[in-house]
């Protein structure tokens, strides 16, 4: 069974600027998602992948809907992580940082958010790990 541990969120600010700040950062999307990831150096004990969440409020006025689309979000996302641990055996050394930015006005149905995951991941591992 997949679960999402502290760990696996991003919580510094230092890797949130550096994410965001970095010319090295690539963003691609599936609406109503939008990612912007970057390849790190990982440490031995670290996860494959650390990721952070956006809904920003004027898409959703109220804390409530922002709320409930964080949490399809990580639903999603912890559904379908596997991809990434999946393309990461290939590379042990290399780490992800991942933003996922929600751009639409509306909520949409939880099987269409697993969808658009589904398609971003599955992009981001062949950018990040298909290269090698």
């Amino acid at each position: 069974m997949a679960t999402l541990s502290k760990e696996e969120r991003i919580c510094s600010r230092k890797l949130i600027e550096q994410l965001f700040g970095g010319g090295n950062s690539r963003s691609m999307s599936s609406f109503p998602l939008r990612a912007v990831f970057l390849t790190t150096e990982r440490q031995s004990s670290a996860p494959v992948a650390q990721m952070v969440i956006s809904v920003p409020k004027r898409h959703f006025k109220h804390a409530v809907d922002r709320n409930r689309v964080k949490r399809q979000i990580r639903e999603a996302y912890r559904q379908e992580k596997h991809l990434l641990e999946t393309a990461s055996k290939r590379n042990e050394q290399k780490g992800l940082l991942l933003a996922f930015i929600w751009m639409a006005g509306e909520h949409k149905e939880t099987q269409e958010v697993v969808h658009r995951m589904h398609q971003l991941l599955t992009r981001i591992t062949e950018q990040a790990y298909g290269n090698d």
